[in-house]
């Protein structure tokens, strides 16, 4: 069995790239015999609106896909993230950060090659008493990073091979309060019993960061990964609202020709076949799926 969910920001429409990974994550969940669960990743209220919230569940059905219980609400789990922040607090493993990003650009690179773009150099890392105590004076908040000493991980993606990399200090929490995505979704994923996760390539650089927070928080379960191809506008760019009708409701086909039309760009389906959900599952085979981007064109 391979338990797997989706997890959409209830921020937006459902675009035909998110539409396509869910289609795939609950593929790779039902060819095993596995639950698929929903899981809205709310935690950012100033972007969320309930009318996306109903909007995303209806695109999901409209396709044919089904889960299992009720779509959960990382709002309504702030206790479990708490509790897992405390954890690694008391282990020694957080700090607090009063950066901002553009000191982080411009901030000395950390000396490892292998870190993920953008990653923290470690400025508020080893502050003296002194300096933090200046620091919590000043008006700025600050978020909370963990102490990840450059850890380096590795994993086996069952769609890339081998990947691995270093761990930077990445944020746990926000300086506005709001519980940062890596915690909360290692914590999900760890509480829902989720075996396989299967996502878009854009998050696969946070995947060692994720691994090495699970061990940190000793959660034993084995969880594989898959992580697909993006869906790339007609000018090579990350499909975006800009490209046009890249949603469910502003294609002008029924919601079946849209679910051909992600089948073929899957590999499992030949182009402007009708296919069914029961079809698909019947012949799905991840060695079929491509290795390179779907380019949508216009």
């Amino acid at each position: 069995m391979a338990d797997g969910r989706f997890a959409p920001s209830p921020t937006g429409d459902l675009h035909l790239g998110s539409l396509r990974t869910a289609l795939a994550a609950w593929l790779f969940s039902r060819a095993n015999s596995g639950r698929f669960l929903i899981r809205m990743e709310d935690l950012d209220e100033g972007r969320v609106r309930e009318h996306h919230y109903t909007g995303q569940l209806e695109d999901l059905r409209a396709l044919g896909l089904d889960w299992d219980g009720d779509p959960v609400r990382q709002s309504e789990r702030i206790g479990l993230y708490d509790a897992a922040l405390q954890q690694l607090a008391d282990a020694g493993l957080v700090y607090e950060c009063w950066c901002t990003r553009a000191e982080i650009r411009v901030a000395p690179s950390a000396p490892h090659g292998d870190l993920p773009e953008g990653a923290y150099p470690g400025t508020c890392r080893d502050l003296s008493n002194g300096e933090r105590t200046a620091r919590r004076a000043s008006a700025r908040p600050p978020a909370l990073r963990l102490r990840a000493g450059e850890a380096a991980v590795g994993f086996e993606d069952m769609l890339r091979g081998p990947v691995s990399g270093r761990v930077d200090d990445f944020i746990l929490r926000r300086g506005d309060g709001v519980i940062a995505y890596q915690l909360a979704v290692v914590v999900d994923d760890a509480e829902q019993k989720i075996d396989l996760v299967v996502r878009g390539t854009d998050l696969l650089d946070s995947t060692p960061r994720q691994i090495l927070l699970a061990r940190l928080l000793g959660h034993e379960r084995s969880t594989s990964f898959a992580h697909v191809p993006l869906v790339l506008g007609p000018d090579g760019t990350r499909l975006a609202k800009r490209h046009g009708a890249v949603t469910l409701a502003d294609r002008a086909e029924r919601p079946e020709i849209v679910l051909s039309m992600l089948a073929a760009s899957l590999g499992l389906a030949d182009p402007g076949e009708p296919v069914t959900t029961d079809q698909l599952l019947e012949r799905f085979d991840p060695n079929r799926l491509p290795a390179e981007p779907w380019v949508l064109q216009a």
